[in-house]
């Protein structure tokens, strides 16, 4: 793999990660719970929201073993006892990181198309070949690892973000039953990954985004 084409993906998944988690906690901060933003965690600088196997291992692992690049900041804390709703406020806390990431894709492709509109567009094909081969490349990689993260984090699988919107949906004896896979969750996602069953998620909507880029 061109090693442009590797730093960019690096750079952009440290962006996803913290638009993600300065989004958890600038929600929770608006919903009635200073917690996190108390603690650093609006901050948009990715040093406040590094996890060492979630962010750095696991993403390197990934690339290693040629699958999507996908995983996970260290997680916002906040107290519910503080929001002024706490069932309804943990479900827009839990589902703020991934709006953020779909916000952030959407808004890459919008970009490139309207670059594409007015003749600068550059197929991904053609990533470097051109003086806007590298924007274009830059915008691609911000569109699909941002749509992945969000993708993924959407599974409602503990700890993922999926599963604080699920809680906040389900009755409350339903969710505290449903709070009992939390120890199973990371088994979980480790036999997903190895039976490949992530990339039924992911790859619709990977191929979509590839068609808009090319």
């Amino acid at each position: 793999m061109d090693i442009r084409f590797a730093l960019v993906q690096a750079f952009v998944f440290f962006f996803a990660i913290t638009v993600h988690e300065a989004a958890h906690a600038w929600t929770a901060n608006r919903l009635g719970d200073p917690t996190a933003a108390a603690l650093g965690r609006a901050s948009l600088n990715p040093l406040a929201h590094i996890d060492l196997f979630g962010t750095i291992i696991l993403p390197v692992l990934l690339y290693i073993a040629k699958q999507p690049i996908f995983g996970w900041a260290k997680p916002v804390p906040y107290n519910p006892n503080n929001l002024r709703h706490p069932r309804r406020g943990g479900l827009w806390i839990s589902f703020a990181g991934p709006i953020a990431n779909i916000l952030t894709a959407a808004a890459a492709v919008l970009v490139y198309q309207v670059l594409k509109a007015v003749g600068a567009g550059v197929p991904v094909t053609s990533m470097w070949s051109k003086p806007l081969g590298g924007l274009a490349n830059i915008l691609f990689v911000t569109a699909v690892i941002n749509i992945s993260l969000a993708v993924f984090n959407l599974i409602p699988i503990p700890p993922l973000d999926g599963s604080g919107i699920l809680a906040g949906l389900l009755s409350e004896r339903a969710a505290v039953r449903y709070e009992r896979l939390r120890p199973y969750g990371f088994l979980i996602l480790i036999a997903l990954m190895y039976t490949n069953l992530l990339n039924v998620v992911f790859a619709p909507v990977q191929k979509l985004i590839v068609r808009l880029f090319t």
